[in-house]
């Protein structure tokens, strides 16, 4: 990364590892380990929707979606949370450990990180809509030299509230004042009507291809996020998690693939 521009060192830069793109992590661990040697500060927020279903099939619980978000009764949370916060955060801080970076796994509820309150419209169960972060966890943890790897397990006013991950990737960037955000998936970016992936898009496009049916379900999470991102200065890409370097050419702008996002 000898590209890096020298200004935006040591800012954080938020990385969404989705789901679908754990089974690439190990690959997603070697970029984080060269941002971090160029400077940067990674945070790493994981979801972990396949594992969650997995497990749920196991006990005869079929998963409901509602515009990309998971419906959440009080047996989906308890699988959640001991998905999220235990079986995938410490395997990811296992991994990154044992690659020679510091790591230091939390769930958004720790130290009052990720803060939330139920959401009505709709009424998901215990799904929660972030109210606030606060970062002070976070720039704590990097300034001892741990990249942050956070689990979408917010605090509620009553309890644990799971949270959408591509929502809390985008609202830790916003409030660490990231330089950028980066949605690590499984498909190539976001795309049009015509199926075609788009290298830019502006909020007008998103509107417009949210409006045509053409960002849906998963996507809509992530769009938002990356616009949530865009209020707090941060860049926002959405890249292919199976691309080699995908972390490494959108720190440099140097992005060939995926969908950036423009102010």
């Amino acid at each position: 990364m000898g590209n890096c521009m020298n200004e935006t060192r040591g800012k954080p830069v938020v990385i969404k590892l989705g789901g679908s793109a754990l089974p690439h992590r190990e690959a997603v661990i070697r970029d984080l380990r060269e941002a971090l040697d160029a400077g940067y500060q990674p945070i790493l927020v994981h979801g972990g929707g396949p594992v969650i279903s997995a497990w749920l099939n196991r006990i005869g619980k079929v998963a409901e979606f509602v515009d990309g978000l998971r419906v959440t009764d009080e047996e989906t949370l308890e699988v959640a949370t001991m998905s999220l916060a235990g079986k995938i955060n410490k395997e990811l801080v296992a991994i990154l450990q044992l690659s020679g970076t510091p790591a230091f796994g939390m769930a958004g509820a720790d130290g009052g990180c990720v803060r939330a309150k139920r959401m009505t419209t709709p009424d998901l169960g215990f799904v929660g809509e972030v109210v606030g972060v606060d970062p002070r966890p976070l720039h704590a943890l990097m300034d001892a030299g741990y990249v942050p790897v956070v689990a979408p397990i917010a605090l509620g006013e009553r309890g644990l509230l799971n949270i959408n991950a591509d929502t809390v990737a985008g609202d830790i960037a916003h409030a660490t004042g990231a330089e950028i955000l980066i949605f690590l998936t499984d498909v190539p970016g976001v795309k049009d009507t015509s199926g075609a992936v788009r290298a830019t898009l502006t909020r007008a496009e998103c509107a417009s291809l949210r409006r045509s049916g053409a960002i849906s379900g998963g996507m809509i999470p992530k769009v938002d996020a990356c616009l949530r991102a865009l209020d707090g200065g941060a860049r926002a890409a959405i890249a292919d998690g199976r691309d080699a370097d995908a972390i490494g050419v959108h720190l440099r702008s140097q992005a060939t693939s995926g969908t950036v996002f423009l102010p």
